[in-house]
Formats: C-alpha cells, structure tokens, sequence
C-alpha cells in the first residue's frame, strides 16, 4: 500500500485550504493558474490514504469549495438552508470520487508497476475519475448541478483554446492530468527529476501553445439586447406589469435605430403577451418599432401547467415560435417530490410556489436569413442542450437570464464565464442579456465587443457574427467524457484485480 505523504491531520488542513484555492480561480477573482494549485492540493491530500480518511478528506475539500463557490445560493430565498443543502449533496458526490481516486493511487501502480503505469497510466486514470464525478454530479439527481466544474475556471486562461478542441470534460480532463504527471513526476526518484521536470514543462507548453480552432463566419446579425433593470428578482415588490414596463421603457429609448432583431431576457415581461392584449400590444409595439421580430423570455401557461419559456414574437402575427426551459432549477423554478421535502422544511418549501414544467421543444429559432440556440439561465451549464442548438442549426447563440435573485454576488460573473466558454467550445457568438446583468456580447475566441454596467437601464446593439462551422466538441459530443470516465473506471477495476492476484 502506498504511505501517505502527509497525516491525517495534515491532510484534512490543506483539503480544507484547496477549496478556496480552488474558487480563487473562477470569476471574480480569477487567478486562473490557482485552480491547478487547488486539484494539486486535494490529489496530494488523498495519496496513500485509507477508505475512511479518503472519504474524510474529500468531504472536507468538497465542502470548503462549495461553501465559498456558491455562496450566493444564500440570496435567492434569504435562507441558507438551501445552499447548505446543496453543498452537503455536492460534497458527499465530491468525497466518493475522491475515494475513487484514493483507491487508483494504491491500485494502478500495483496492476501496472512500471514508470510507464505510474507516469502515465495513473494520472489518465485519476484525471478521468475526476471527470467521470464531474459529469455525474452534473446531471443526477433532478438533472444535476454542473457548477463548479473545473473547466469553467479557464474562460480567460490560457487552456482556453482548448474548449473547442476538447469540451468542458476533455477540459476538466486534461486540467487533472497536466496536475496529476506534475505530482507523479515530484514523487519520483530524485536522479530522474530533472528530466521529468523537462517533460513536464514540455506538456505545459503544448497545451497553452494549441492554436484556436478556425471558426469561419457566414455573415452577421444586428442584433438589439436590451437590460431593463427591472425589479425582477423572486422577492422583489413590484405591481402587475411592471417589469415588462421597465422592459418596454428601455427599448423604446433606442426608437430610430435599426435591427435585424430585439432579445430581451429571462424575465423581460411578469405579463404573458400570448393571453393578455394589453401585453400583446407593447410586443407588437416594439417589433414595428425595429421592423424586426422580438425574442423574449415569458411564463407561458396551458391549463395547470406552466412553463418558463423563450418566445418569437412578429408584429400582428404574435408567437410564432417558442422554447420551453428543458430543465427548470430545483428548488427554485419547482419543487421536485414535494411531498417528501415539504416536512423538512415546510415554511421554506411552500414559499417556492413555482411549479414550472419541463419542456419538450427544440431550442433554435428560424429568424430566415439565420437560425439562432436559445437558452434560459442555467441552460447554459447544460452540454447536451448546447451541442445540440449547434447540431440544430444555430449560428448564434442566445443566453437569456435573470440574475436578478443573486444580486451583486459571484454568480452572474461566473455564468458569463460558463457562457464565454460555450462561445469558445460551439465556435459561436454569445448574446448573454440579463435583467440587470452581468450582459455581454461575446465572439467566437472569447472576446467581448459589448457589455452593460450592473442595475442599469441600457442596450447593446452590435453586429454579431454568425457562423455554422462545426467544432471538433460539437462533433464528439459527450463521446470524450464518456470514453475517458469509462477506461479510467475500467483500469481502476482492473488494477484492483491485477494487485490481489500479485500479492496472492
């Protein structure tokens, strides 16, 4: 068995130092480089150790991580039972991959002993581990919670050339490997470090030198998005109307400009313009205004059921098209099994009266000259949903939100860092509008051509470029994630079998 570089105690420290490390490197800190420092401090703190402690110490770094990534969570109700809620769950999926890893640190050196299995073996072993918790916490249970992945720390670093090539996962991936052969190679002999120092520096090298993808443009769409500022968030005192009021009043500020399309957010209207004239009119209002269709976020109804949708409204011909959130937030936009949750917790689950039904449309709008991926708040975080806008036609990508419940806190700049990445990984422009922000106009290689302050009242009108190239993301799909989460799980299994059958 492999001895521990650290005690127990030790290792509970420095797991309980990784996660602020860890989240120093997202946004809005964003000292990328520290996101590395934190994997390496939760791999070190898991070498050589046994079941429990394993467990322990990855439990501890899950939590010290989550506790700081999300604190935001805390906004939304004013409550922080909820996100403590949130943070157990992802930490106790935190602390079983970390104990997954533990067991790869004593199995595959014993399957595979040989520099070749501890140098390279092992760290593709640990890194796809890594990735496999990653993915699975990202869509189970309730359809998951992809936040935090480690990828998303590199929106501005420079792996993020990467994205297009790789994806999130083969990010994430390729993040714990570069760590884990950097830790293999530290741990070596010491007559054999200087040249494993080399080989190490020559990988760094290679993947901050990869080239960015061409990503080749059709044309461009002028497109006006507008910030309305509204009193949007879920607790907010507002009358009836009043924030499609605020909506209506920023975009008319811009009468006499021109546009090929008018995107208002998440939230943009507390009036469904399908069922009531009075907000059918100020649609119709705005669309002649511009002499262009208007895409707009919009709780839709049909008998009992409810959807948080995104719709394409044309003048005197009203919604012609519509998107209906595909995974509403738990917890947030309904309560999943309510009447299991309600006796924990009943005061703080009945206050959650959205019951918002999953939706069944695609999530690509035809503008004629160009197709766009619509997408609602946490849809972003989604890559199923993502690749499939592109596989379906989208050359421009929409992302609609309300971060209006999260006021000023890290979450809005960290779902524009999520939305910079999709740029980068789909080879597509980003229009990401909120309510009060953070809005931004991204283009393919992740440069921003616009953005709004904060809680005021604005508009970007920009032409966006459109494209329809096809990443090699988007062609692999979730195949990478997959492949690499499988043979890592596969040769963990079997270097477990192999090491009893050499010991016996």
């Amino acid at each position: 068995m492999t001895r521990p570089p650290l005690p127990l105690w030790a290792a509970l420290i420095i797991a309980a130092a990784a996660g602020p490390v860890l989240d120093a490197g997202f946004p809005d800190k964003y000292v990328w480089p520290l996101t590395l420092v934190g994997i390496a401090l939760v791999l070190v703190a898991l070498i050589g150790r046994r079941a429990w402690s394993s467990l322990l110490v990855g439990l501890i770094a899950g939590l010290s991580f989550y506790f700081v990534h999300i604190a935001w969570a805390t906004e939304f109700l004013g409550e922080v039972l909820p996100m403590v809620a949130l943070v157990t769950l992802e930490s106790l999926f935190f602390s079983l991959g970390s104990l997954l890893i533990t067991l790869a640190y004593r199995w595959v050196p014993t399957g595979w002993p040989s520099s070749t299995g501890r140098l390279v073996l092992l760290p593709v072993v640990v890194a796809g581990l890594w990735t496999a918790r990653e993915a699975i916490a990202a869509v189970w249970p309730y359809g998951g919670f992809a936040w935090g992945r480690v990828a998303l720390s590199q929106s501005e670093g420079q792996l993020a050339s990467l994205f297009p090539w790789l994806g999130v996962s083969g990010v994430s991936f390729a993040m714990v490997a570069f760590v884990a052969v950097v830790i293999q190679c530290a741990r070596a002999a010491p007559g054999r470090r200087l040249v494993l120092a080399t080989a190490v520096v020559a990988v760094a090298t290679a993947l901050v030198a990869v080239p960015a993808f061409p990503v080749a443009y059709d044309g461009s769409i002028r497109v006006a998005a507008v910030q309305g500022n509204g009193r949007a968030a879920y607790l907010d005192q507002r009358e009836y109307g009043d924030l499609l009021a605020a909506q209506f009043a920023a975009t008319a500020a811009l009468e006499g400009q021109s546009a090929d399309v008018v995107l208002w957010p998440e939230g943009a209207t507390d009036i469904d313009p399908t069922r009531e004239p009075y907000a059918a009119a100020a649609f119709d209002r705005i669309a002649a205004m511009f002499d262009a269709p208007v895409v707009s976020g919009a709780i839709t109804s049909e008998g009992e059921t409810t959807w948080n949708s995104s719709l394409l409204w044309i003048e005197g011909e009203g919604a012609v098209d519509k998107y209906d959130k595909r995974h509403p937030v738990p917890f947030g936009e309904y309560i999943p099994d309510r009447a299991f949750w309600r006796p924990f917790a009943p005061e703080l689950i009945d206050l959650v009266q959205r019951e918002y039904t999953p939706g069944v449309t695609d999530s690509v709008f035809d503008l004629g000259d160009v197709v766009v991926g619509v997408n609602i708040c946490f849809d972003i975080v989604d890559d199923q949903l993502m690749t499939e806008s592109v596989e379906d036609g989208a050359q421009v990508i929409f992302a609609q939100s309300n971060n209006a419940d999260f006021g000023r806190t890290d979450e809005s700049v960290q779902q524009l860092a999520i939305a910079r990445v999709r740029a980068l990984e789909l080879g597509r422009s980003v229009v990401n509008i909120s309510t009060v922000g953070t809005s931004a106009i991204m283009l393919p290689d992740g440069t921003t051509i616009d953005e709004l302050e904060w809680y005021t009242a604005g508009a970007m009108i920009k032409d966006v470029p459109t494209s329809s190239t096809i990443t090699p993301a988007v062609a692999g799909g979730r195949q990478l994630e997959w492949l690499v989460s499988g043979y890592s799980l596969a040769v963990l299994l079997l270097g477990g079998i192999l090491g009893r059958r050499r010991r016996g």
